[in-house]
This record gives structure tokens, C-alpha cells and sequence, in this order.
């Protein structure tokens, strides 16, 4: 039946005192999951009981098994059906389907090992000369915690299917895992040069443990050998320790679901523990399998919380061992660990404490010889020395009291003066003149500065409109010359562009002129 995780068992060891006080859950059964069924009912037939009367004793249940009825017609001879190779394929496909429902389980040894660049993983398993087609995709692939290869035994749970694309009976593969001393220990080297080449093991990501840990959750069997070596080293060594047990499965195939779900409870509730021990006793390397699974590896790498791993003996080493912040070679030598800073600490207490207590008889045997040496006048004559000497001190204080009064006063007198000037700096009326007065200079240069720039313009002005006058045709015409224009209108440029009687304007610095043309000349016959 499945149940829910159990609950932790509270140990308070205080100095040794008294056995384990267990909590709210300990020795107490576990709950069920709501979430889960209470039973899981196997197929097969439906048996109801009916009451059977007895003649004497308790009433008798009789068994009735239902079985369907005989059929009351006779079925007729079926005609061959004609198949074509996708509807038969498709027909044994179901039928096999149906027979093996659900997943199955099956061991072979793998030969012809295809990864494919998909990321699926195509095998063949055999056994003898018994061959099976095994497909693994690629999400199922990457869970794998080792690289499969040829002439490996393993175990391999899924669901059986026919591929119809080539006729042929396969196993659709969910879950692999090695089988075997050699098996496990090649899956083990591959996992740990994977998650090595990851990073998980690397010292800077290791958290320190604390050091003085008011509660330690341990993660380990309620019955092992293991909880009771560490609570004796704990009661030891006296140290003010609770233990907070979550009970889990250290062996077989709920080993690592049943430890992650420890180290998950305690970093859900990181207020009740300082730090988590996950404790095994020793055993075979198949029996600490477990503990070299990669999710675990990847639970105890994302722990909030710091893990110490005490699993096996000093010889044995699993990938748990390599994730967790802190390797101890077994569970007594893991509590000394833990608490070895409050064990110091009370030793160094210890040790102190004798040497008060040795002080202080030394001190007691002084002072009752030296009260018997003194005579009662030395010491009333000792007395009386002690009180002037501390007259004379109380005189001191006062003069230092009154001087310490003057000083503060001065201080006083002073920063009072020192506000004074502030607040007059920090007067609005002067500060108003001041921004008038760079109001007014500011405007003075303004004005300047328009000045210059008129006076620089005007310059520049005159000497552009002297250069245009120069250049200007009417300064031409003012020299005596003039423009003629033809009969058009066009310009005139050369004497043989005009004719004889023909009507011309000639235009002159002031005014124009028309005239009639009586002889042309061009400039060839002047020459001549």
C-alpha cells in the first residue's frame, strides 16, 4: 500500500542526559496519501461473496464467480478475411498491446548498441538466441545514470509494440539499469566523470558546515545500526545537540527515492535543522547502489541546506559521497565532525573552569595568610590611606569636571557664532542683492556684447556693398558707357547683329537714347 513520506522522529540528547524523547511521529504508524490509492487491485475475475447460512457458527461466505452466458445462437462459420500488411500489422500490433499491458520488465545482455544523433538509443537485447529490438528515446535516454554498450546485462522496463514500418517486434524502453558487480561499478565511473565534467564536485560550490548546529536531521534507517552509533558519540561527548531522524530506505530500489524525499522534507523545513547527515552502516557495493544514483546526486547538489554524507565504511565511496559538502568515512566518525567545535569548546571550558577554581585557592590562601600577618592599628593605618587616596581622586574628578564644563561651554559659545554667520550668509535680503547685482552686470555685458556684434555687422556691410557697387554695371555706365539694345530688345554685342535704318535704344547712367542707325562699322573696317 502506498503511503505518504513518514515523519521524523525528534531525539533531544542534552549533555547526556536521559534516553531519546521521541516527537509527535515517532513510533507512530504512517499516513496515507490521499493522493494515492489505498489498494491496487490485480485483473482477473470478479468474485462477490454471498452469504451462505450455516447451521451452526459464524455465517459462511460462498464464493460466485461471474462468468458471461453460454451464447444461445450458434455462431456462423466466419469467411477469410482478407488482410492487407498495414491492417494486419496494425491488427497484431493491438493484439500484442492489449496482452502486455502496461510496462514489463526484461534482462538480456545488449549487442549492436546504435546511438543515434536524435539523442534516441536503438539496441538489440539477447539472450542466447532470443533477440528483441529495443528503441529508447531521447528524453529517457538522458536520464540514464550510465552509457549503454555491447555485452552489458541489464535490466529494461517498458512497454512491448510491434514497428510496423518494418513488421518487426520491439521494446519501447522507459527505465534501464545495469545488472551485475561489473556493471555497476562501469555505470558508477561513467556517472562520475559526468557529473565531475558538471561540476558538482568541485571544492567552490561545497558549503561549510556550521559550528556550533543546534539540531542535525538525520537521514538513515529508524532501526540501523547507524543512529545508534551516532547518538552514543553525540551523548560522548555531551554535546547540546537535538537529532531530527527522517526514516528512509537505505537498501534496494526505493534506497534513492526514499532518501531524496528525506533531504527534500529538510530543506522544506530549513527552520527546524541546521544541517543534514545522510547514515548507512557498511555493506557490498550492489547494496549501495542506491546511493549512486543521479538524481539523488543532483538533490543533495541543489540542497539548500549542508550534507554530510556517512555511507558505508572508510573503503567504500559513492557518487553521494563525492556531491555532498562533506565526506565522512562512517556515521561515529560523521558526528564527531559535527560536533567536534562544541567538543573543543567544552574541553577549553573545562579546562578553564580548574584553573578559576586552582586561582582562586591560591588567592584565598594568600590573603587569609597576609589577614594574619596585619595587626588590626596596620590595617585602620591602611585604611585611613586608601580614603585620602580616594579624596584626593574625588578632587581631581571635580577639577576635571569643571574644566570638561568649560570646554563644552566654549564649544557652545562658538558653534552658536558660527550658526550666527550662517544665518546671516543664509539672509534673503542679501542674497536678493547678490543675485541683483549679477543680474545688472550680466545685462551691462549683454548690452556690450550687442554693440560690438551691430558695429561688427555695419562693417562688414559696407565693405560688401562696396565690393557689389564695384561690381555693379550702372558703376559702368556712370564711367560713360552705355547698353544698346536691338529692335527685340536683345542686347547688341556686335555691330553686325544690327542694320540700317533700324531703330536702337541705347541706356545710360541716367536716362536713355533712341537713335536710328545710319552706317555700321564693324570692327574690320576700322582697322582698315
Amino acid at each position: 500500500m502506498p503511503v505518504d513520506d513518514p515523519i521524523p522522529s525528534f531525539l533531544s540528547l542534552r549533555a547526556g542526559k536521559g534516553k531519546p524523547r521521541k516527537g509527535a511521529g515517532a513510533g507512530a504508524k504512517y499516513k496515507a496519501n490521499p493522493e494515492q490509492p489505498m489498494f491496487a487491485f490485480e485483473p482477473g475475475p470478479v468474485i462477490v461473496p454471498e452469504p451462505v447460512k450455516a447451521p451452526v457458527g459464524p455465517r459462511v461466505y460462498a464464493p460466485i464467480v461471474l462468468t458471461p452466458p453460454e451464447p444461445s445462437v450458434v455462431a456462423k462459420v466466419r469467411e477469410p478475411i482478407l488482410y492487407t500488411v498495414r491492417q494486419l500489422l496494425n491488427e497484431i500490433r493491438q493484439s500484442v498491446e492489449r496482452s502486455y499491458e502496461g510496462t514489463l520488465t526484461v534482462e538480456g545482455e545488449i549487442s549492436n548498441c546504435r546511438p543515434a544523433a536524435s539523442g534516441h538509443v536503438y539496441l538489440t537485447l539477447k539472450d542466447g538466441d532470443a533477440q528483441l529490438s529495443v528503441v529508447m528515446f531521447r528524453r529517457q535516454a538522458s536520464l540514464l545514470g550510465f552509457k549503454p554498450k555491447d555485452g552489458l546485462s541489464v535490466e529494461v522496463r517498458g512497454r512491448i509494440s510491434v514497428y510496423e514500418t518494418r513488421g518487426q517486434l520491439q521494446l519501447i524502453a522507459e527505465t534501464m539499469r545495469p545488472r551485475g558487480e561489473g556493471a555497476l561499478q562501469l555505470a558508477f565511473e561513467q556517472l562520475k566523470k559526468r557529473l565531475a565534467a558538471e561540476g558538482l564536485f568541485d571544492a567552490a560550490r561545497k558549503k561549510p558546515l556550521p559550528p556550533f548546529p543546534h539540531c542535525v536531521g538525520i537521514v538513515t534507517s529508524a532501526n540501523g545500526a547507524a543512529l545508534t552509533d551516532i547518538i552514543n558519540v553525540v551523548r560522548r561527548r555531551h554535546a547540546r545537540l537535538n537529532l531530527l531522524v527522517y526514516p528512509a530506505t537505505m537498501q534496494g530500489p526505493q534506497c534513492a527515492p526514499s532518501v531524496m524525499a528525506g533531504v527534500r522534507w529538510f530543506n522544506k523545513h530549513p527552520d527546524r535543522v541546521d544541517l543534514i547527515l545522510i547514515a548507512r552502516g557498511g555493506g557490498s557495493f550492489e547494496d549501495l547502489a542506491g546511493f549512486n544514483d543521479e538524481a539523488l546526486a543532483r538533490v543533495i547538489a541543489e540542497s539548500e541546506l549542508p550534507v554530510v554524507s556517512a555511507i558505508g565504511h572508510e573503503i567504500d565511496t559513492t557518487i553521494a559521497d563525492f556531491v555532498a559538502d562533506l565526506r565522512a568515512p562512517t556515521p561515529s566518525a560523521a558526528a564527531e565532525l559535527i560536533t567536534v567545535a562544541q567538543h573543543r569548546i567544552g574541553e577549553r571550558i573545562s579546562a578553564l573552569e580548574a584553573r578559576v577554581q586552582r586561582a582562586g585557592r591560591y588567592h584565598l590562601m594568600h590573603a587569609r595568610q597576609r589577614l594574619f600577618r596585619l595587626s588590626a592599628e596596620q590595617v585602620l593605618a591602611r585604611l585611613r590611606d586608601s580614603i585620602s587616596l580616594r579624596h584626593q581622586k574625588v578632587d581631581e574628578l571635580q577639577f576635571r569636571m569643571v574644566a570638561a564644563f568649560a570646554r563644552v561651554e566654549r564649544l557652545r559659545s562658538g558653534r552658536v557664532i558660527a550658526l550666527e554667520a550662517r544665518l546671516r550668509r543664509q539672509d534673503p535680503t542679501v542674497r536678493v542683492a547678490m543675485a541683483k547685482r549679477r543680474l545688472e552686470i550680466a545685462v551691462a555685458r549683454m548690452d556690450r556684447a550687442g554693440k560690438d556684434m551691430v558695429a561688427r555687422r555695419g562693417v562688414r556691410l559696407e565693405r560688401a556693398s562696396a565690393r557689389l557697387e564695384a561690381l555693379s554695371p550702372l558703376a559702368v555706365l556712370n564711367r560713360g558707357y552705355a547698353i544698346v539694345y536691338g529692335a527685340d530688345g536683345g542686347i547688341l554685342r556686335d555691330a553686325g547683329e544690327a542694320g540700317v535704318e533700324q531703330v536702337i535704344r541705347a541706356r545710360l547712367a541716367r536716362g536713355s537714347v533712341r537713335a536710328r542707325i545710319t552706317e555700321i562699322e564693324t570692327t574690320e573696317k576700322a582697322g582698315r
